[in-house]
């Protein structure tokens, strides 16, 4: 669904982690590797993979959440990542 938001957490070629929203995770990812419309953070090395992603909702929830997750120390980040995740119902 368009209104859907996405929050994603990018692993980059250096190793680092870098967390966003989007209503689109697939475009998005896309954006991130060819550094066209990507974040800056990208730069200085591209994007591996994507390593998570949860459904947010709004927009207003999608920035709630993204704030929480940056917000993580590195390890912390790195248990999120590692849970299982469930299915949507």
């Amino acid at each position: 669904m368009r209104g859907d938001w996405v929050v994603y957490i990018v692993e980059t070629e250096r190793g680092t982690l870098y967390t966003g929203i989007t209503t689109s995770l697939e475009r998005r990812f896309a954006e991130h590797r060819a550094g066209t419309r990507g974040a800056r953070y990208f730069r200085l090395g591209g994007a591996r993979r994507i390593v998570y992603s949860e459904p947010a909702g709004d927009r207003g929830a999608a920035l709630r959440r993204e704030a929480e997750i940056k917000r993580l120390r590195r390890a912390a980040k790195l248990t999120l990542i590692a849970m299982p995740r469930r299915a949507a119902p």
